[in-house]
């Protein structure tokens, strides 16, 4: 009897062990084991779309919805100089053109003139092409010197979950689809200013582009397929909070906040800050197949390349007249927003002159 009871209890605990070392071994291939999921409360409020916004009972995801009267968005209720910004994303299926899924960070509310913002725009398509999607940077109110990548996915995001991340510390800027590095930008001292360097929140909204998102405004939104549903879940934020500490801008740029530097050094040293060898090599693939618009290789917006771009000979001889893609639209209906809902604060808007 002892004898069986023991090796019940030697089994039970290698079940344990197994499990355990799988989860680890799963979380690390995926470079997630620092990331820490929030509850909705924690850290998240609805920014606008009545009624469009609707959270789980476990208050662990939200959908975002557009219908014919608005579309929907939530923001961070705190700011962040630096971070690393993670979700697990499902995009509406079917005809999905004209419409806008973003996952960004922006102070467009605060510096209105002068203001940074780094993005993940999905651009959905008609139905049976696929999702497109771009990332941009934006840096001291440089939208004229937009910095613009455009690509494909390698699967159905409206299908299942797939994570999605913003790494943003003072040397370098990472955008993540699951463990895949698609762009890396290291900060140069000759970028300056363009560099994005002042505090952030998170956005995330579902709005009609139907002016700009799908082949240039070709196709508009659809709203006989409405509502178009997109689903946020095991959202991460990672950064230092700064607030508390936002309200005192001056003309000359200069602002005051706390002390972040044992935030950025492990933001700068966190597993998603590296790319391993392995990531470089899935990088390199992605961006030599999918990735289809980049602005380093625009010689009509930029007859020299911006001064971060790193030119790769075998994705710049894939690229001609790429001077042909129209852009537009940043997030103006939301930073509206957001300045109403500030107004209601204690904290006052603050601008600062460029």
């Amino acid at each position: 009897m002892r004898d069986s009871i023991y090796y019940l209890w030697i089994n039970n605990r290698l079940r344990v062990i197994i499990t355990m070392v799988v989860i680890v071994s799963w979380r690390c291939v995926l470079g997630l084991e620092n990331i820490s999921p929030i509850f909705f409360d924690e850290g998240l409020s609805h920014l606008f779309g009545e009624g469009n916004l609707i959270r789980s009972p476990d208050d662990r995801s939200v959908r975002l919805l557009l219908d014919k009267y608005t579309g929907s968005g939530f923001i961070s209720s705190s700011m962040y100089n630096h971070g690393f910004f993670s979700s697990l994303i499902k995009l509406p299926g079917a005809y999905t053109a004209g419409i806008v899924v973003a996952f960004y960070t922006s102070n467009g509310d605060v510096f209105v003139k002068n203001h940074d913002e780094l993005d993940i725009e999905f651009l959905g398509n008609v139905e049976g092409k696929p999702w497109r999607f771009q990332t941009n940077m934006y840096g001291n109110g440089s939208t004229n010197r937009g910095r613009e990548e455009r690509y494909r996915l390698w699967f159905d995001p409206s299908k299942e979950f797939h994570r999605y991340s913003i790494l943003w510390n003072p040397t370098k800027i990472i955008f993540w689809v699951d463990d895949v590095p698609i762009r890396e930008v290291k900060r140069k001292e000759e970028m300056k200013g363009d560099y994005p360097q002042k505090p952030m929140s998170l956005y995330a909204t579902i709005w009609d582009a139907s002016s700009w998102a799908t082949s240039g405004g070709k196709f508009a939104v659809d709203y006989t397929f409405s509502p178009f549903v997109s689903e946020f879940k095991d959202i991460a934020l990672d950064g230092c909070n700064v607030s508390d500490s936002i309200p005192t801008v001056s003309g000359d740029n200069n602002y005051s906040y706390i002390n972040c530097s044992i935030s950025d050094q492990l933001l700068m040293t966190s597993d998603y800050s590296t790319i391993n060898p392995k990531q470089a090599a899935a990088m390199r693939r992605f961006r030599e197949r999918y990735m289809y618009y980049s602005y380093c290789y625009d010689t009509i917006r930029y007859v020299v390349p911006p001064p971060e771009c790193v030119i790769v000979k075998a994705e710049k001889d894939r690229f001609k007249d790429t001077g042909r893609l129209k852009f537009g639209g940043s997030h103006p209906k939301v930073h509206r927003a957001r300045r109403r809902r500030r107004k209601n604060r204690s904290m006052p808007v603050v601008s600062a002159d460029q």
